[in-house]
Formats: structure tokens, sequence, C-alpha cells
């Protein structure tokens, strides 16, 4: 259980990252161009972790990763931009809250992963809890930022899924870079088309640009993605629910939005539904495709090699080779393409 609060504690700094964004889009970022300002978010947070990854895609990854640029960073990002700037920080990050419910039955449609009862259960007290916090007189709901929302919502959650079931693949770390950089140049490129110049920036600008990027979208979407390969989908799901508590409560903190009484009830059935939610072991195992026996040396059960993804034969077994001094040990290529 140890080892599973582990993967949850790392999956929680992307929901944290994203709820700050919204406040942070909305108080210091431009307006008008939300095109440019998705691929100033996305393209170096890509070059970033690409010089980090070194690691290019092989086979059918070189087409899956522009199909997840496309989703997950080109739409999603411009979604994510428009609704921050027409809503306030704690409503836009409440329609997100939805996901849970929406990656369980993606996960069951797609993925045969069957949710616990437990967990739908977990899901619905946290669909009461956003209903509580949208639904204060102190939340503002506009129709066109809530579409946004919605529509960021759904298109991140197909890529998500996408995401778990193509696995095995490359390194978490050589996809995410991939798909930031696809989906950024993308970008630039209707960016360019539509909006014009860049828009002018100083210093709080590019401060701000840098949290998005380097915060909110590199390390956010390498520990993420680290959660969709260790975690089954609906607890991943409903550790995405801490999006709205962080929108929230950064919105009171920061930009003085109203918290009402029944603000705080659903927050508090929120936090309750990601602990009533929780993992267990067998779960984990399950939706890493692995057996009974704990992964080895970090490597991600299930996972193949580069070449074994480039040619569609599995990566060879490692073979046993005695030694002259002690017991065998093992050699043969590894997996995961780390």
């Amino acid at each position: 259980m140890e080892g599973n609060l582990r993967w949850i504690a790392l999956t929680a700094v992307a929901p944290v990252a994203w709820g700050a964004n919204y406040y942070v889009t909305r108080e210091f970022l431009p307006a008008g161009q939300p095109l440019w300002g998705a691929a100033l978010r996305a393209l170096p947070a890509g070059c970033l972790l690409l010089a980090i990854a070194r690691e290019r895609p092989r086979g059918a990854w070189w087409g899956r990763s522009a199909v997840l640029g496309l989703l997950n960073t080109s739409a999603f990002f411009v979604l994510v931009y428009v609704a921050s700037q027409m809503l306030p920080t704690s409503t836009a990050s409440m329609v997100m809250a939805l996901s849970p419910l929406v990656l369980m039955l993606g996960a069951w449609a797609l993925l045969a992963e069957r949710p616990r009862g437990a967990q739908l259960v977990a899901a619905a007290v946290g669909l009461g809890g956003v209903a509580l916090m949208l639904g204060g007189p102190g939340a503002e709901v506009r129709p066109v930022g809530v579409l946004a929302s919605v529509a960021a919502l759904l298109v991140s959650a197909a890529g998500f899924l996408l995401s778990k079931r193509w696995d095995p693949g490359p390194s978490v770390l050589s996809v995410t870079a991939w798909q930031l950089t696809f989906g950024g140049l993308i970008l630039v490129a209707f960016a360019a088309a539509t909006e014009g110049a860049p828009p002018s920036t100083g210093p709080t600008a590019l401060a701000a640009y840098a949290y998005t990027s380097v915060i909110a979208t590199a390390l956010a979407f390498v520990a993420w993605f680290t959660g969709l390969r260790r975690l089954p989908a609906a607890t991943v799901g409903l550790v995405g629910l801490l999006n709205p508590v962080t929108g929230v409560l950064l919105g009171v903190t920061m930009a003085g939005d109203a918290l009402t009484a029944p603000q705080t009830t659903g927050m508090a059935l929120v936090l309750a539904a990601v602990l009533g939610g929780r993992t267990t072991g067998r779960d984990v195992r399950r939706a890493a495709g692995s057996s009974d026996a704990p992964p080895v040396d970090g490597a991600v059960p299930g996972d193949r090699s580069p070449q074994s993804i480039a040619t569609g034969t599995p990566t060879p077994t490692p073979t046993p080779t005695p030694t002259a001094t002690g017991p065998a040990t093992a050699t043969g290529p590894t997996g995961g393409g780390r």
C-alpha cells in the first residue's frame, strides 16, 4: 500500500499544478491570443523534455505521438486557455472534476478496467461535491467558458485513454516530450496564420509562461502519464479531483473569489472521494499488466523496448548466465526503452 500511495502522490502533482495554472493564465497572460498562449506553453516544454529524454519514436509511435499531441496538447491547451480567461479560477477548474466519471467509463469500455464499487461511490461523492462548489452563489457560470472546459475534458480524456491503451511503449519521458513537441508545432503554425505575431511579454508574463510550460506542462504531464502507467484509470481520475480543490483555494486566497458554506462542503466531499477511491495493490498490478511479482529496478511491468515496438516482436526474456564466483545473473535487453 505504501508503494501505491507513492504513485498516487506523484500523480497528484499534475492536478495541483493544473489547478494553479487556471489562476496564472487568467491573471498574468494576455486574453486575446489563445493559440499563441497554448503554443508558448507546449513547445518549450516539449523541447525541454526532448533534451532530457534524447530518444526518438520508433515505428507506430511516430503517428501515435502526433495523435496524442493533437488531443492532449493542441486542442486541450487552447480550450483550457479559453476557459481560464472566461471563467473565475474556481469555476474553470471545477468543471474538470467530471474527469473521474469520464475516465472510469472510458477505461471500462476501451481498456476492460472495470471500476470497483468503492471507486464508483467515490466518483458519485466527488461529483456531488463539484455540484455544490459550482452551484454556490459565489460561483460564476458563463456558458461559453463552461463549454470550453467540458470540451477540454473530453479531448483530454480521449488522449489519456489512448495513451494507456497503447502501452507498453517508449519511456514516459520520451512519449510526453514528443507529443508536446508535435502539438506545439501544430499550435505555432495555426497561431502564426490566424493571430499574427506572438504577444509581447514583460517580466511578469515571462514568469507566467515559465510556470505554465515547465511546472504545469513538462513536470505535470510526466507525473500524470507515469500515474496512468502505474495505476488504474479510475484511480487517476479520482486524483484529478485535486484540480478543482486547488483552483477554488487559489481563487479564494489570491483572486478574492467568494467561498460559501456549500462550496466548503463540496471541497470536503471531493477530498473524501479522493481518499475513498484509493487503489489496491491488485488494481495496480492489473493496470500495469503485470503478474503478482513486483517491478524490478523501476521498470514498468509489461513495457517493451523501442526495438520491439518497431518490429512488432516481444523483447526476449533475459537468460540466466552462470558465473564462476556467484549465482546466476540476468543478461539481455531491458524493457521500457528507458
